[in-house]
């Protein structure tokens, strides 16, 4: 095949959809394979873990390191067995023909095998004024949009691991960080209450949801409700910043692959989908866990089953 041809597909052993820990560790392992994967990153580039400013619980960092360092360092060991990463996004697929179809904006891929490794997305709140002031004072990036909320009072709604990790962040700028939750309690871990309880910059406002986002050019208060006695307040801030979980980003897939009532990909204890020859790892199948190590975990596995699944493919004896 001429792959100067752009009508035609270009032939691959294996790709690779998504550019988090997941896949960027199944292009290490498919790569010392020599299946010369090619990674179609998305428009996230190394993932959700990239704007994470420090991550601490990936081993061999005892000191911790950032999300867009860790994810460099994972690119390039698998750039150096030769793996290609394709600044690109995937536009559909077609998983009901083999050589599997991928279409990007710049190419057409024809793969044998194909490891989707999409990750998930911020979830929304759904209220009136988040649409509208997101870039102008609504965030789901401390890390991105953090300094732009110097010497501010800046909110930040949810309770888990990612919300008191995001808040925390913020005191590097912020006057004041209001954590928001919609319990009595933090869902967090035990280290990061303990550094969230004694910030003093960290103030807290239990049993209560945003119902509003309001503003001119940017934000300058939001509605408050107490989900026990149903009172509302009008609460003044410069900024909402929202961590209240994900969506998995499976859009492009569910209506070829099996997936779980929340969205997820549903996989078998070797990475497989519904469809054989097509694997999945990382956040987009993976509703419990969603660690940085684990789905570099499954992304290992992924790439092992799917060296399998060639070699059984290319030599059925």
């Amino acid at each position: 095949m001429n792959k100067e041809d752009k009508n035609q597909p270009e032939s691959r052993e294996v790709v690779i959809i998504g550019s988090g820990p997941a896949g960027l560790s199944a292009a290490l392992y498919t790569a010392r394979a020599d299946l010369e994967p090619v990674v179609l990153t998305g428009m996230t580039l190394h993932g959700q873990a990239s704007v994470t400013d420090i991550i601490e619980n990936y081993p061999g960092f005892p000191e911790g390191i950032g999300g867009s360092e860790l994810g460099q360092l994972f690119q390039s060991q698998a750039e150096r067995f030769g793996a290609e990463i394709v600044m690109d996004q995937v536009t559909s697929v077609d998983l009901t023909q083999k050589p599997f179809q991928i279409i990007t904006y710049g190419k057409q891929y024809a793969a044998n095998s194909v490891i989707i490794s999409t990750g998930a997305a911020h979830k929304k709140l759904g209220i009136p004024g988040e649409k509208e002031f997101t870039g102008r004072g609504v965030s789901y990036c401390a890390t991105c949009d953090g300094w732009f909320f110097k010497d501010k009072d800046v909110v930040v709604v949810g309770g888990g691991n990612s919300a008191l990790e995001e808040g925390l962040f913020l005191t590097r700028f912020a006057n004041t960080v209001t954590i928001i939750h919609r319990r009595d309690e933090l869902r967090a871990g035990v280290i990061l209450q303990n550094r969230a309880f004694d910030n003093p910059k960290m103030r807290f406002i239990w049993d209560t949801v945003v119902t509003e986002i309001s503003g001119q050019d940017a934000i300058n208060e939001i509605t408050l409700k107490n989900v026990k006695t149903g009172e509302e307040i009008i609460h003044q801030t410069d900024g909402v910043f929202i961590f209240i979980g994900h969506t998995p980003n499976s859009q492009l897939f569910s209506s070829q692959l099996e997936v779980d009532k929340q969205g997820y990909l549903e996989i078998n204890k070797y990475m497989g989908t519904s469809i054989p020859g097509v694997f999945a790892a990382g956040e987009v199948a993976d509703p419990n866990f969603r660690q940085v190590i684990t789905s570099a975990g499954m992304g290992a596995a992924a790439a092992i089953e799917a060296v399998r699944y060639l070699e059984a493919l290319h030599d059925p004896e």
